[in-house]
């Protein structure tokens, strides 16, 4: 009788070892090292390949014409994915428990079903009871929606080929296993096989998948790296639990751009899109408050007007305190340290609150010269133009930088009302400018405090 062969998988990076280590010796984690049999005794890999053809095809031979997208029902979404659902397409979407995964899917499902199209729901963690209560809740309308509680591969493979349907979700991936393999499922071999299983189904018939996936403590997908490469499509949902509003964000798309997100509103009949957030993030924002300035934040191709607030108070301490919520902490210190170089601002003895207000996180550098002109007016107790918005990024020299994307920024700005946009004077001039807007245009911080002030 042969010995079964087993290896030491890391369930962070997936590296083996013939041995048990302490630490991984590919990405440093500690204890993450588990014995996992590599495959079943008499158990045979046997997979459905990708090619349709069965022969390389030149590139003028291939055809596009009937890869058309179709909507999942709801715009936000289909922004996000890149104009609508790809057909063969795997996205992956994953997030914190309880932020709305599943209830997003179970909607995108039973829209498309709605529609006349067959859905498949697998869901290896409610059983089709629970799913139904919940579809009742959200009073979503069955149409041709298929419910299948189911955990084993081979199983809801086979069950999927038998139905052929026109979308297809997986709720989670982690809780899916191959028989295959004798490890539990969420394990590093079970994560990838499973994978790889709906890889092959969605590309050989052509019928979109979409898995929904746990996040680790850090914030990152449960499982391996190859997880993500794997897929066509990952997205995150993100937000708060005391805020009403989620996020989907595309990090990854082959078919669209990357970067790209939605916004909805969390309520008792669902997840609802949000058409207008720009209004969303200003509805309370302060009038001639100090350190309130609005900047305009470019995410994936859709332009937003964001509130930055900033608190300078004197520090009780030595060593004063440098707090960002939504904004990097490294590029505020360093921005602090210009505007105290450049513009004799003494902010030695001060401790620096910054928020976003909204729960949103800003990483492009165009809000510098907002968090500047923000962190100035709550130092000297003077508020900004409220019809003003600030655009453009700071160097360490003192001088504001071009930005890019500036007639789109441009245009919600006067959309929203705001009668005066601040940009970098490399922006100027502006072809087809709102007539009713002012440009502004600036070199460097000294022209930014005479303008403010």
């Amino acid at each position: 009788m042969s010995k079964l062969k087993t290896a030491f998988v890391c369930q962070q990076c997936g590296a083996t070892a013939n041995k048990w280590l302490g630490r991984c010796p590919d990405c440093d984690a500690w204890n993450s090292l588990i014995e996992e049999a590599a495959i079943a005794p008499g158990r045979e890999r046997s997979r459905s390949g990708l090619a349709t053809s069965g022969r390389p095809q030149r590139y003028e031979e291939v055809r596009t014409d009937d890869a058309v997208r179709v909507g999942s029902g709801s715009l936000e979404f289909d922004r996000v994915l890149g104009g609508g659902i790809v057909a063969g397409s795997l996205v992956l979407l994953g997030g914190d428990p309880g932020i709305g995964k599943s209830t997003l899917l179970l909607q995108v499902a039973a829209a498309r079903a709605k529609e006349g199209f067959s859905v498949v729901y697998v869901s290896g963690e409610e059983s089709e009871r629970q799913l139904k209560l919940r579809g009742d809740r959200l009073g979503l309308e069955g149409g041709s929606l298929f419910l299948y509680s189911e955990t084993e591969l081979e199983r809801v493979i086979d069950a999927l080929r038998r139905e052929s349907p026109a979308l297809v979700i997986i709720d989670s991936v982690q809780t899916i296993y191959s028989s295959k393999f004798s490890s539990s499922p969420g394990s590093i071999s079970q994560v990838r096989e499973v994978t790889a299983e709906l890889l092959y189904f969605a590309k050989s018939t052509g019928t979109p998948v979409f898995l929904a996936g746990h996040v680790n403590k850090e914030g990152n997908l449960a499982g391996p790296k190859a997880l993500e490469h794997m897929v066509d499509t990952v997205l995150y949902f993100e937000g708060a639990k005391h805020h009403a509003h989620r996020i989907v964000r595309a990090t990854k798309n082959r078919y669209g751009a990357a970067g790209e997100l939605g916004i909805f509103e969390m309520t008792s009949r669902g997840l609802i899109p949000v058409e207008n957030p720009s209004g969303l993030f200003l509805s309370e924002r302060p009038r001639s408050a100090p350190g309130s300035v609005v900047v305009c934040s470019l995410e994936g191709t859709r332009p937003m007007l964001l509130e930055i607030q900033t608190l300078v108070s004197t520090s009780g301490f030595g060593y004063p305190r440098r707090i960002a919520v939504g904004f990097d902490q490294n590029r505020l210190s360093l921005l602090l340290a210009v505007l105290e170089k450049r513009e004799k601002i003494s902010l030695a003895g001060e401790d620096v609150y910054v928020n976003v207000a909204g729960g949103l996180n800003v990483s492009e550098p165009v809000a510098d010269l907002g968090l500047i002109a923000s962190v100035a007016s709550s130092f000297r107790g003077q508020p900004v133009d409220t019809d003003s918005v600030f655009i453009g990024e700071v160097g360490l020299a003192g001088e504001v930088r071009a930005a890019q994307q500036v007639p789109l920024r441009v245009k919600e700005i006067s959309r929203m009302g705001f009668e005066r946009a601040v940009i970098p004077s490399g922006n100027c001039p502006i072809d087809n400018a709102p007539a009713d807007l002012q440009i502004v245009g600036l070199r460097n911080l000294s022209e930014l405090m005479e303008l403010i002030f």
